[in-house]
């Protein structure tokens, strides 16, 4: 990689990695880790080394669960030393509320009204650790909001418990005056058998009830909507035009699996494609965070270059489609398409119905035409092979 070749991350391009990410030790349900762990404070200098801006983090990542108040400050203070060294910022913080014993049946919807509490008060001190280290954004993952035997569990009591630990967590951000907003994280599944808000389109309808909605968005991520069977590039086009997009997690997953976390671009090329042109056309300006994993054979110096591959990827692919938009015979094949008439309103405001109803009469007539798109999907097959 040459400093001159474009596709070498600078901070403006506003890479992050989650501590979990890079410091995954490779275990997994069948097998033990295969990788030492991370200390943080070493993440953080690899990660500025590669060219990353951020870095983000569960509160148990970084403060081991249980750890002593006196504990809890000398970690916290020796990490925010580490950024302050870097130049690394935060992108976001979330709470871990699915890995300890008590949330086995749900964090902010368990049946038992103690742990719902207890799941509040820990992500209020996981709140107050964000906003000390300068997070942009809280995001709350229900990993353990769901069921296995859907009868024990009423999911419009459900939704309501999750409506309210939402609103008491949005309330108490605006009572201490921190500068942080939130973003829910759908998915289908795993590790529960169903989860709640499986998808972007379940969460943006929740958050349109919540008490203060224009503080919420959405955090999508790839291999969850894949998960689902989804478009992810359909479900993020929707988040941005409710101007819901408030941060994203890249990674590749292929259908029809466990949950995979690759690294972003390892499967799926085309889609990956679509994705970072719709973030690029739309100015995207939150953290491009990767919630990915090195493959679980990789030795500590892979980890590494599994993120330096995800940044790698997602600046030739930016590249790619700068590259496919300037093409004459892209924007030929769009004409023809009638991409550009798509912006277009359709209805005037002094169109009159009985005109909009006779129009309907020449449905045959439009129906000869066609739509070029195979001429238009060949020309990005050809773009990411390199041949035009």
């Amino acid at each position: 990689m040459t400093p001159d070749d474009g596709l070498t991350p600078r901070p403006e391009h506003r890479f992050t990695f989650g501590l979990w990410t890079v410091g995954n030790p490779g275990r997994d349900p069948f097998g033990g880790p295969t990788r030492e762990l991370l200390d943080p404070v070493d993440s953080v200098h690899r990660l500025a080394e590669l060219g990353a801006w951020g870095i983000s983090l569960h509160d148990d990542d970084l403060v081991p669960w249980g750890s002593s108040a006196a504990e809890r400050d000398r970690i916290v203070a020796r990490f925010r030393a580490a950024l302050d060294e870097t130049g690394l910022g935060v992108g976001m913080a979330t709470t871990n509320l699915f890995a300890h014993p008590a949330f086995k049946d749900g964090a902010f919807t368990s049946n038992d009204r103690g742990v719902r509490r207890a799941a509040i008060g820990k992500a209020m001190r996981s709140i107050d650790l964000g906003a000390e280290l300068g997070a942009e954004v809280y995001v709350f993952w229900g990993g353990r909001e769901g069921t296995e035997s859907a009868v024990a569990k009423d999911p419009r009591d459900a939704l309501e418990r999750y409506r309210e630990a939402i609103d008491v967590l949005a309330d108490y951000v605006v009572e201490q005056g921190y500068d942080l907003r939130f973003a829910l994280e759908p998915k289908p599944n795993e590790p529960r058998g169903d989860i709640f808000l499986p998808t972007i389109g379940h969460a943006l309808h929740f958050i349109g009830t919540l008490n203060r909605p224009d503080m919420v968005g959405v955090n999508p991520e790839v291999a969850h909507e894949t998960m689902a069977g989804l478009s992810f590039v359909h479900g993020v086009g929707q988040a941005l035009w409710a101007g819901k997009l408030f941060h994203i997690d890249l990674n590749a997953q292929r259908i029809g699996r466990y949950d995979q976390d690759f690294r972003f671009g390892a499967e799926d090329l085309k889609e990956a494609f679509l994705l970072v042109r719709l973030l690029e056309r739309a100015n995207y300006a939150g953290p491009r965070h990767f919630d990915a994993h090195a493959y679980r054979n990789e030795d500590p110096d892979g980890v590494w270059e599994f993120a330096a591959g995800c940044m790698r990827t997602y600046l030739a692919l930016a590249e790619a489609a700068r590259r496919f938009d300037v093409l004459p015979e892209v924007r030929e094949a769009m004409a023809a398409a009638a991409a550009p008439d798509l912006a277009e309103p359709t209805v005037d405001g002094a169109d009159a119905a009985d005109g909009l109803k006779a129009e309907a009469d020449g449905l045959d007539a439009l129906a000869r035409r066609g739509y070029a798109n195979e001429r238009l999907d060949q020309l990005l097959v050809d773009v990411l092979l390199g041949v035009r």
